[in-house]
C-alpha cells in the first residue's frame, strides 16, 4: 500500500509541474511546427502581394539601394520620377534592346538565356529587366540565396499584376546611371542637360550602354567600348521596333 501511494504521489507531482501546452507540444511537434510554418508563409505571401499591388499604382519614393548610397555619399542622391509617357519611346526600346530583347515574350524569366548562361559556365548574364526591377525596387543588392529566393518568388507575381509598360517605367526610374544619379529623369539632365522626352536615339543608346556598369562608364564622354556598344544598341532598338518585340510596352 505504501509503495502504491508513493508511486501515485510521484505521478501527481510530475503532472503538476508539466504545463498542458508543453505536453501537447511533446506529443505533436511536427503538426504544430508545420502549422506555424504555413502561417508564416501565408503572412509573407500576403505582404509581398500587398506591396507589389501598391507599387502597381504608387511610384516608389526611394529604394533600399538609394538610401544606402545616399548615406555613403553623405549628400543624398539625384532622383526624380518621370512617367513613361514623358520618356522618349526610343529610350524604352534602347534599354530593352540592351538588357532584355525578349522582354515582351517572357513571364519574368528568360529560360533560353538561362540555358545559354549555364552552357557558357555562368559567364553570361541571364537576368531579365523584370528580375532587375524586383531587385532594385523591393530588395537589396548583393549575392545571397535569400535575396535570390525572394527575387524568384516576387518576379512572377509582379509580372502577373503589372503591365510590361509599368515594369519598364519603374526600371528606368530606379536604375543607377552614375554615382548618386538614379532614374532616367536625373540621368538625362546629368549627361545631356535635357528632359528625357527629348532624348535622341544616340543619347538613348548611350544611356542604355552604361547601365551594366554606370560608375565606370559615361554617356556624355563615352569610351570606345561604350560607343561600339551604343551603336549596337541603337541598331537593336530599331530592329525590335520593326519586328514587333516592342509592342507590349509602346502606346497604340
Amino acid at each position: 500500500m505504501a509503495t502504491r501511494r508513493k508511486t501515485a504521489s510521484k505521478k501527481t507531482s510530475q503532472g503538476a509541474t508539466r504545463p498542458a501546452w508543453l505536453s501537447r507540444l511533446q506529443l505533436r511537434p511536427r503538426p504544430l511546427l508545420l502549422r506555424w510554418l504555413w502561417r508564416l508563409a501565408f503572412v509573407l505571401a500576403s505582404v509581398i502581394l500587398l506591396v507589389v499591388l501598391l507599387y502597381k499604382v504608387v511610384n516608389p519614393p526611394t529604394t533600399i539601394y538609394m538610401l544606402s548610397e545616399g548615406r555613403r555619399l553623405g549628400a543624398g542622391v539625384e532622383y526624380s520620377w518621370v512617367s513613361a509617357d514623358n520618356i522618349a519611346p526610343v529610350m524604352l526600346r534602347s534599354v530593352v534592346a540592351a538588357e532584355d530583347a525578349n522582354f515582351c515574350n517572357h513571364w519574368g524569366f528568360d529560360m533560353a538565356a538561362i540555358r545559354t548562361a549555364i552552357e557558357e559556365g555562368g559567364n553570361r548574364g541571364a537576368s531579365t529587366i523584370s528580375q532587375q526591377v524586383v531587385k532594385n525596387t523591393f530588395l537589396w543588392h548583393g549575392r545571397n540565396y535569400i535575396r535570390k529566393a525572394l527575387e524568384a518568388l516576387i518576379t512572377p507575381v509582379m509580372e502577373a499584376l503589372w503591365s510590361k509598360r509599368r515594369i519598364l517605367e519603374v526600371y528606368l526610374n530606379v536604375a543607377e546611371f552614375d554615382e548618386g544619379v538614379f532614374g532616367i529623369g536625373a540621368a538625362s539632365q546629368h549627361y545631356f542637360g535635357i528632359a528625357p522626352e527629348a532624348l535622341s536615339s544616340t543619347q538613348s543608346a548611350r544611356l542604355a550602354a552604361i547601365l551594366p556598369d554606370p560608375k565606370d562608364r559615361s554617356a556624355s564622354k563615352p569610351s570606345n567600348y561604350v560607343r561600339r556598344r551604343a551603336d549596337s544598341i541603337r541598331d537593336g532598338a530599331a530592329t525590335i521596333a520593326r519586328d514587333g518585340r516592342a509592342a507590349c510596352f509602346e502606346r497604340g
